[in-house]
């Protein structure tokens, strides 16, 4: 089994930074990404950022030049860096971790809430 720590979510007002971060222990000895996910109210989850081993990022178009994702391999973490938030960014935002082993297994996080006021 996987679990995910999430935590740094929050309240800020538009302009403002938040940080999250996610912890992942268990089963993870072939974890291929770790990346977040948010999901708004009345949408559908969608990706935000994720992260390989070898440090390759991907980032939705949204977020690009304002959100920034790191990990820590030593600690299976991953953290989202979130600058310039606006009221749109406010979401459900979910840890999500790809395991490789006989097949690729993921995981999800039980998610933080980030809200931005305007």
């Amino acid at each position: 089994q996987v679990q995910l720590v999430e935590s740094g979510g929050g309240f800020v007002q538009a302009g403002g930074s938040l940080r999250l971060s996610c912890a992942a222990s268990g089963s993870i000895s072939s974890i291929v990404t770790m990346g977040w996910y948010r999901q708004a109210p009345g949408k559908q989850r969608a990706l935000v950022a994720t992260i390989s081993r070898s440090g390759s990022t991907n980032y939705a178009d949204s977020v690009k030049g304002r959100f920034t994702i790191s990990g820590d391999n030593a600690e299976n973490t991953v953290y989202l860096q979130m600058d310039s938030l606006k009221p749109e960014d406010t979401a459900l935002y979910y840890c999500n971790v790809k395991v490789l082993r006989t097949r690729l297994y993921e995981y999800w996080g039980q998610g933080t809430q980030v809200t931005v006021s305007s």
